[in-house]
């Protein structure tokens, strides 16, 4: 609620470090990401986020952070405005899967929006996909993502693959960036 991390546990155990100040979280350095107490499936989820303003670093190295929906499947957080990079790895791409349809971030310092609407994926007894997860990304009012499937959680490097899950938290990354999120909600969907 821009208060609290009441509803957020690190991913180190114990309470997250992360600094809570004018209604918005933001990254502690090397203290660890965050995930929600709560588990989701399918969703729909709203969450603003800042990267740091003067920007520093390039590519990769300039505000990044993540956010995984069921603390699997990474949609890519950058300052990836004047700021080259590999195409899935810029900021509305589904991590290392799927670039976005185009670059909409705004200069560093700005509020961004994504507005995501997410289907968890299926799985049947055996633990093979009977259906894999589909994403939709609207960043800043743009359709960056449209019902895209993903192919397996996000690895840094190696072919993405699924393991069997039920609902799982939503985990914000610790990349060692001063980034912000603010206004976040989300809700169940059948």
């Amino acid at each position: 609620d821009g208060t609290n991390l009441d509803q957020w546990v690190s991913d180190n155990g114990g309470a997250p470090q992360w600094t809570v100040a004018d209604g918005c979280m933001t990254v502690k350095p090397r203290s660890g990401g965050i995930h929600t107490k709560q588990s989701f499936g399918s969703c729909q989820l709203h969450i603003e986020w800042r990267t740091p303003s003067p920007a520093k670093g390039k590519g990769q190295d300039r505000g990044n952070s993540g956010i995984f929906l069921q603390s699997q499947y990474e949609l890519q957080v950058l300052d990836s405005y004047n700021n080259p990079t590999y195409v899935n790895g810029q900021a509305g791409a589904i991590y290392k899967d799927t670039p976005p349809l185009v670059n909409v971030c705004r200069p560093p310092g700005e509020w961004q929006t994504y507005d995501v609407f997410y289907t968890a994926p299926v799985f049947n007894e055996d633990g093979s996909v009977k259906s894999p997860a589909y994403e939709t990304v609207v960043q800043n009012g743009v359709l960056v993502q449209n019902h895209v499937a993903i192919k397996g959680k996000t690895l840094n490097t190696g072919i993405h693959y699924y393991e069997k899950h039920g609902p799982l938290p939503l985990a914000l990354q610790d990349h060692h960036h001063l980034v912000s999120f603010r206004n976040i909600w989300i809700r169940p969907l059948p």
